[in-house]
């Protein structure tokens, strides 16, 4: 017979089989279409076992973390960010070019390249997580100052690799992990016309010329259709190529050409879904992609402390960033930015990085007790 105490722990360290089984799924779809976007490229046997062995290395991290209580995240956080940021200098001085983006930094034993910014997002969020959470317990002006600081530091040193989608997906975690923080009204409305204000600023000496010419050619197609509007026109005519059922994998016009959509195995991955699988196949991928958002969601609700709801949710929102940006510019409705497809699209610096958000998700979800936010009755 059991006690009231052995039932506590016994909930208490529970695998979420909900979470992991829909990212494994998502994975498994996404080596899937993987092979049908590189089958006419000559590196694409190359790029599909990288991916699996991402994969493979990412779940066995993910497993790993989620064991470990998530406190000890907390206790490091300070130490992971400074790691972060030391690697984000490193990029800039011994970085590789990689068409005109300097993001990568290659590890000399193994001779395969990783993308530091990517895994510089989870040591962010474990860290600003734990000052939102001095926040909660007493409103401080130094703290915000301090979040604040804390974000503009990786944001400028991502934006001169460059790399604007990745910057924007540290500012929307940011505004996300503020807004269920709850801050004053006044510093909202006091933000919002700084933040208009600034725009011009921004445009003329941040945002790079290719930044410029993006948003310009997103706006109006007609400027530059061979150019830089070319990826989004040739995208938006594979969509819409798949119809109800898709044309097949392996049989895409587009998907199987060599003229046909650009970056199809990171970028524009999505396109590749729509034409061969079509509109179900798109149907199948977003309800997999909200199954994970809603369960990152409901742990986050479930936590037990409020740097757990924190770290949660601050992980949906760069899940969720990601997800609406890359299918967001595959169909035209946003500006071409270079944000991968979690789980879906090739690049085993962002497959690892993402498995390691979830194996902090499923730690918050292992170690929980009663919810933070549940009544104690």
């Amino acid at each position: 017979m059991y006690s009231l105490s052995d039932k506590k722990k016994k909930k208490k360290f529970k695998f979420d089989y909900i979470l992991f089984c829909s990212v494994f799924m998502l994975s498994i779809f996404g080596i899937i279409v993987l092979c049908s976007a590189t089958a006419t490229n000559p590196s694409g046997s190359r790029m599909v076992m990288v991916q699996i062995a991402s994969m493979i290395l990412g779940i066995g991290i993910c497993v790993v973390l989620n064991f470990l209580d998530y406190n000890i995240f907390k206790s490091l956080s300070t130490l992971l960010y400074i790691f972060g940021i030391l690697l984000l200098v490193a990029v800039l001085r011994f970085g590789t070019d990689i068409l005109g983006s300097r993001r990568w930094l290659i590890i000399p034993v193994i001779n395969m390249s990783f993308q530091p910014s990517e895994l510089t997002k989870i040591f962010y969020i474990l860290f600003i997580s734990k000052h939102f959470e001095k926040l909660s317990k007493e409103f401080n002006k130094k703290t915000i100052i301090k979040i604040f600081v804390f974000t503009v530091i990786p944001v400028l040193l991502i934006f001169r690799q460059p790399d604007g989608g990745m910057a924007l997906t540290y500012l929307f975690i940011l505004f996300v992990i503020t807004f269920v923080h709850g801050i004053p009204y006044k510093y909202i409305f006091a933000g919002i016309p700084a933040a208009i204000a600034s725009l011009p600023l921004v445009w003329k000496f941040v945002l790079k010329d290719y930044h410029k010419i993006r948003i310009l050619s997103f706006l109006d197609p007609s400027l530059d259709p061979q150019g830089a509007a070319y990826q989004v026109n040739r995208a938006e005519m594979t969509v819409g190529s798949g119809q109800i059922w898709g044309q097949g994998l392996f049989n895409g016009t587009q998907s199987q050409s060599l003229e046909g959509v650009p970056v199809k195995e990171s970028d524009f991955i999505f396109t590749v879904i729509a034409e061969e699988l079509g509109f179900i196949g798109s149907v199948l991928l977003i309800s997999l992609i909200l199954l994970i958002l809603f369960r990152c969601i409901y742990i986050s609700w479930k936590s037990k402390d409020i740097y757990g709801a924190y770290v949660s949710i601050g992980i949906t929102a760069m899940l969720a960033f990601n997800f609406i940006q890359n299918i967001g510019m595959n169909i035209a409705l946003l500006p071409v930015s270079g944000v991968p497809l979690p789980f879906v699209s090739a690049g085993g610096s962002a497959m690892v990085t993402y498995y390691i958000a979830v194996g902090v998700v499923m730690s918050i979800s292992m170690h929980r007790e009663r919810g933070m936010f549940e009544p104690s009755g």
